[in-house]
């Protein structure tokens, strides 16, 4: 009687498990940067606590956001704005939900290490050979990189950009500050680099980058009511630029893993997760 019982039981469980399936997975777009990384790792595993099957899909920007749109995704918590992908929310707002920020006191714009001589990005006009005449740069098409190109044009300046990734930017950086020489990179606040060297940011007196930036949670058309407590969390859902650059530069230590550093973060941190989730 008991076996038989168990046999129903089993039964039934395949015969739901597709539907519900369906109905639990969340699918969040992002683009792999670290500090979109440090993001939707921690709300796949605050989704995953409440049931959810969670898929995370790296894609360009560009494609990101089209993956919202077009509800191929259901969400990304990766989309800045309103100037770095700003072009692209115009584009697509009458498609997808733009919740609102998730940080705040973002930005973007050129960095250089403290002990740097250069202050503005005019410096750039004259001083160009003390930085071999280079802005490094990251992947082509993101947002910083294209205000970068209207930077060099706005202000005349004899430099070049040079395209890249976060890793090589990064390891650029890292090398002309071993080695206390000079060199200037697209940059965007939160990243780990802050909180793991002394740098600051050029002044912009023509104020290509913008001003501050916010990062922001977007939904497919239709979350809110498909899956009501889902599109509760993400409106909750916040983090501030101290705690992400923090867990990016955890992320950064050798053998670290993203998924270890958010539950970490999780567990020191159960009351603000618990108001996300309740």
């Amino acid at each position: 009687m008991r076996a038989r019982a168990l046999g129903v039981v089993l039964c039934l469980a395949l015969t739901q498990t597709p539907a519900q399936a369906a109905e639990k997975l969340v699918r969040l777009a992002y683009v792999e940067w670290a500090d979109a990384v440090v993001a939707t790792t921690i709300l796949k595993q605050v989704l995953e606590e409440k049931g959810y099957q969670v898929k995370a899909i790296p894609l360009a920007a560009a494609a990101m956001w089209q993956a919202v749109a077009t509800g191929d995704a259901d969400a990304s918590v990766a989309a800045w704005l309103p100037v770095t992908q700003g072009a692209y929310y115009d584009k697509l707002k009458n498609r997808l939900e733009l919740i609102g920020p998730n940080v705040t006191g973002a930005k973007i714009g050129w960095a250089v290490p403290a002990y740097s001589p250069l202050a503005s990005i005019e410096d750039l006009k004259t001083k160009s050979a003390d930085v071999d005449g280079k802005v490094i740069g990251i992947d082509p098409g993101a947002g910083v990189m294209r205000k970068s190109e209207a930077a060099i044009k706005e202000y005349g300046l004899p430099v070049k950009l040079v395209d890249g990734s976060d890793a090589t930017m990064t390891s650029a950086l890292k090398d002309a500050v071993r080695q206390k020489k000079d060199i200037v990179v697209a940059a965007w606040t939160p990243h780990w680099m802050f909180a793991r060297y002394d740098l600051k940011y050029l002044a912009d007196p023509k104020k290509v980058f913008g001003a501050d930036e916010s990062v922001n949670t977007l939904a497919r058309k239709g979350l809110k009511a498909d899956m009501p407590e889902v599109y509760a969390i993400l409106q909750k859902f916040k983090l501030t630029v101290k705690d992400e650059e923090a867990m990016m530069a955890q992320n950064e230590e050798k053998d670290a893993k993203p998924s270890e550093t958010a539950a970490k973060w999780i567990a020191a941190h159960r009351a603000t997760v618990d108001g996300w989730i309740r």
